[in-house]
């Protein structure tokens, strides 16, 4: 057994369908939302009140494997909302304990407000990591689209309050 990393796996397809399928699951909520096709810095989908006119954006993040380290990437936080997508799509780091599982399991969706985000960002990573074990109660996190649902309520209360 060598030590060596896995080769860098092109998972742009995989990340394209994590933005699918978090636009899916917020249609499925009833929250009106539409991709961004078009790279917007900081966020791929925008999530609507039509009635209130309000509006919260997405980051959506995932990770292909399903033995990852538990953390992901980012370095925009000109977001609402973090939509992190675990995609569990096999093994690919360690070692399977069990030859003949191929570690495939359902996907699971947390949705962070941005700012939990920002506060479990790692301060020595270079690279703007965030480690899901940093977020206190993260388990609590997942498929809460109810959050998004109440910012697009907030935003019209807080706008009446202030005319």
């Amino acid at each position: 057994m060598t030590n060596e990393s896995p080769k860098r796996l092109d998972s742009r397809l995989e990340a394209t369908g994590a933005e699918f399928l978090v636009l899916g699951l917020l249609l499925v909520e009833g929250i009106q939302a539409s991709k961004a096709y078009v790279n917007f810095p900081g966020y791929d989908i925008i999530a609507t009140d039509p009635e209130r006119g309000t509006s919260v954006r997405l980051q959506v993040k995932s990770r292909w494997a399903t033995d990852y380290d538990g953390g992901f990437l980012i370095g925009n936080f000109d977001t609402d909302f973090v939509a992190f997508v675990e995609l569990n799509r096999g093994f690919r780091y360690r070692r399977k304990r069990n030859p003949d599982a191929d570690g495939r399991k359902p996907p699971r969706v947390f949705v962070f407000p941005v700012a939990v985000v920002r506060e479990a960002q790692s301060k020595t990573s270079t690279w703007g990591k965030v480690f899901l074990r940093s977020i206190e109660n993260v388990e609590s996190y997942v498929d809460r689209w109810e959050l998004v649902s109440e910012a697009l309520r907030r935003r019209v209360r807080a706008r009446v309050r202030a005319s």
